[in-house]
């Protein structure tokens, strides 16, 4: 059976289960489209976190990333597990007690104003559009190969799926429909882990293999590396280019950032108790560090793999006429090109002015069971894992666009009295039409998709992050401040990468970068923008009524079920 037919067969299968269970657990009020009723159990709650955290950045794109980037691609690595510990530890516990569905919810009582509800509200859209932008365009990526559509298409289908299970289940179908996703793709992340690492270095581990000597050989697998990088005119594959500073600041937006995303936030409030609320996050934890320490590894693979097949063992170049089938069938997507620099008929690979392959680096995890060879099967598991990745986000994300609309924008602001079901209605046309916008940012993202991913998270740290960490734990923080601080803080870090990215591309070199930080890492410099600016408006403005701030003496202590509540 051709590899085409596998994976219509294992993708559409993956489809029908998320649709009948999106069918089986359909919302049927507020509480049920928001929160899941707030009774899902822990461990299936850590897989639904964990789907909802891997998106399509950590599967298709983080290990890509690495393979391309080697050391300075750990930042990416480094600051996404960090970031989850930051959020467990720190925030979700005092959320989950405050008992609110969403960070603007949480924003706008925390700061007693609905200007700060509705600047959070602003916010959380901004956010989640940048991110959900790179999860569409990753599923219109492996539809492109594996369907054997154009990139439009297969963000169109993806668009879909998506809205039927978004709309139809709310909170309740994605959850359960998340469970199934975390098993699909990290059973498809590490089935071609294992069989290229015991092809490699004979061992059943990735993990362990990534640092073992490669099969036949006295040559350890990084060291292999090294000696190729350096061969080929790129730097050394164990050792980073970056500036200390841009590290710090990349890997602190990205820590902080995920601090501050609303549709990860919110799965804490689908516990019945802050208990749980706990256990999830562990339970999620454990499910994401599968993926994560896997990913070096995967990328360190298909380093290798990529060059001996493009290059040749003998590093001389093979034959185009005898291009293995993986670089043909990638071709047709567009994705990977091939220029003849010196007309003799052979791709090279290089770093330097002898490059004559175009090769991009999101392609690297879905390419990988191709490169070495794999079953068919495989090649088919690994699309599926890569899909639902992908979707399992951008419900998430679409569902946190939806209830601030609905919920926060309406019901808690312009539309006070209306009722359950029109609240309901107006969650799921904004679910709908967020779909549609998130189509178009798919078929025309600002970037690759780690990268527009990076966006997003600078963007949640310049603007959430300091506005939910003083709303906890400094009592004294007015709305004032905290609106001001919002403001500054997301108006610098979109303005400094729509500059870089849209308005002068070409003048985005280190040389041009304050202070040597790259757009990925500037979120860093809004988030402390942001809490100067509201510490410095808070010192001249009105003191906090002391109603609230017993209010936030009370949250700081996370006890008792704290049921989710909508008033």
């Amino acid at each position: 059976m051709d590899i085409q037919t596998l994976t219509f067969l294992i993708v559409g299968a993956s489809f029908v289960l998320y649709i009948g269970i999106a069918i089986w657990s359909r919302a049927g009020s507020t509480s049920d489209f928001y929160v899941a009723g707030g009774g899902v159990h822990p461990v299936a709650n850590g897989m639904a976190t964990a789907a909802d955290w891997m998106s399509a950045a950590s599967f298709i794109s983080m290990a890509g990333l690495i393979s391309f980037m080697g050391y300075d691609g750990a930042v990416y690595l480094m600051g996404w597990t960090g970031g989850y510990v930051l959020l467990a530890l720190c925030l979700a516990p005092y959320l989950r007690k405050f008992g609110k569905f969403t960070v603007p919810d949480f924003v706008g009582d925390r700061y007693y104003s609905q200007l700060a509800r509705t600047v959070a509200v602003i916010c959380a859209i901004f956010v989640c559009f940048t991110y959900v932008a790179g999860q569409m365009r990753g599923v219109g990526v492996v539809f492109s190969r594996f369907l054997e559509v154009d990139i439009t298409t297969g963000v169109v289908i993806g668009m879909c799926i998506v809205f039927f299970y978004t709309v139809l289940g709310g909170m309740k179908g994605i959850t359960y429909t998340q469970v199934a996703q975390y098993c699909v793709l990290i059973f498809a992340y590490l089935v071609p882990a294992v069989f290229i690492s015991m092809l490699m270095t004979g061992n059943v581990l990735p993990q362990v293999g990534f640092g073992s000597t490669l099969t036949g050989t006295e040559t350890y697998l990084l060291d292999k590396l090294d000696g190729l990088s350096t061969e080929l005119g790129f730097a050394e594959y164990t050792s980073g280019t970056k500036s200390t500073i841009d590290v710090f600041c990349i890997t602190a937006a990205l820590m902080v950032g995920t601090a501050g995303l609303p549709h990860v936030i919110v799965r804490f409030f689908t516990v019945p108790k802050v208990r749980d609320a706990r256990k999830s996050a562990g339970w999620a934890l454990l499910f994401i560090a599968i993926l994560y320490t896997t990913a070096p590894a995967i990328a360190s693979f298909a380093r290798v793999n990529m060059i001996n097949t493009i290059n040749g063992e003998q590093m001389q170049g093979t034959e185009y006429a005898q291009a293995p089938d993986w670089i043909k069938n990638w071709e047709r997507t567009g994705l990977i090109s091939w220029q003849d620099k010196n007309d003799d008929g052979k791709m090279f690979y290089s770093g330097d002015e002898r490059n004559e392959m175009q090769i991009d680096r999101d392609i690297m995890v879905l390419a990988n069971p191709e490169i070495a060879n794999l079953p068919g099967w495989v090649i088919a598991l690994v699309a599926a894992g890569g899909i639902a990745a992908a979707l399992s986000t951008s419900a998430g994300l679409l569902l946190v666009i939806s209830t601030s609309v609905s919920h926060d924008l309406l019901k808690r602001n312009l539309m006070p009295d209306i009722t359950d079901k029109k609240e309901l209605f107006y969650a799921r046309l904004a679910a709908g039409v967020a779909i549609v916008i998130a189509g178009y940012f798919g078929v025309n993202p600002p970037g690759f998709v780690a990268q527009v991913v990076a966006f997003a998270f600078g963007l949640a740290a310049s603007s959430f992050f300091p506005a939910i960490i003083m709303g906890i734990f400094y009592k004294k923080m007015n709305k004032e401040g905290a609106i001001a601080g919002m403001l500054s803080g997301i108006t610098f870090t979109a303005a400094y990468i729509i500059y870089f990215k849209f308005i002068n591309p070409a003048a985005n070199v280190p040389a041009n970068w304050w202070f040597g930080i790259s757009p990925e890492g500037i979120g860093t410099l809004g988030m402390l923008l942001n809490f100067g600016v509201a510490l410095l408006v808070n010192r001249f403005t009105a003191e906090v009524p002391q109603d609230v701030q017993e209010m936030v003496e009370s949250i700081r202590f996370p006890k008792g079920s704290g049921a989710a509540k909508a008033h």
